[in-house]
């Protein structure tokens, strides 16, 4: 019978949109609590975070409108794909984040979704939201140190 490697750390989705918009400040790990369909949908490779926000209700951590499509091979047991999930993290983590999302300006934001030795994971960070003129300065940071790498290659083909 042929072996099959564990999953450590496969990336399944991610939010590209997230660094764009946001500064991200600190981030933390967080488990899903998901139902079986979900999770075989999940190990297909089919997720996306492109609308999804997290947020703090009642002392505990929340995802909203992440969107997992129902598992095909499932009939009745599948559940609404924009559903709501609870995050698991620690009580301090929780509390942590809740105080920084107190903050003018800052929320917490989903960052990527993948299987970590078999569990999935999702990386939130609080991010603080960017202006048009720090969305800027982002680009020309970004093309600059494209320059420069260009150049560094180029003068190490000449040596």
């Amino acid at each position: 019978m042929a072996e099959t490697k564990p999953d450590s750390d496969r990336l399944i989705a991610q939010n590209r949109r997230a660094s764009h918009d946001y500064a991200i400040l600190d981030t933390y790990e967080a488990g899903l609590v998901l139902v079986g369909p979900e999770v075989k949908s999940l190990r297909q490779g089919k997720a996306s975070l492109a609308e999804s926000w997290a947020g703090i209700e009642g002392g505990e951590a929340f995802v909203h409108q992440m969107h997992i499509p129902p598992y095909e091979q499932a009939n009745r047991a599948n559940v609404d794909p924009v559903r709501k999930r609870k995050l698991l993290l620690h009580a301090a983590e929780i509390e942590k984040l809740r105080r920084a999302v107190d903050q003018k300006g800052h929320t917490i934001v989903p960052l990527r979704l993948y299987f970590s030795k078999g569990h999935a994971k999702l990386l939130i960070g609080v991010g603080k939201g960017k202006q048009a003129h720090d969305k800027r300065q982002s680009i020309a940071e970004r093309e600059s140190r494209r320059e420069i790498d260009r150049v560094q290659r180029s003068r190490g083909r000449e040596a």
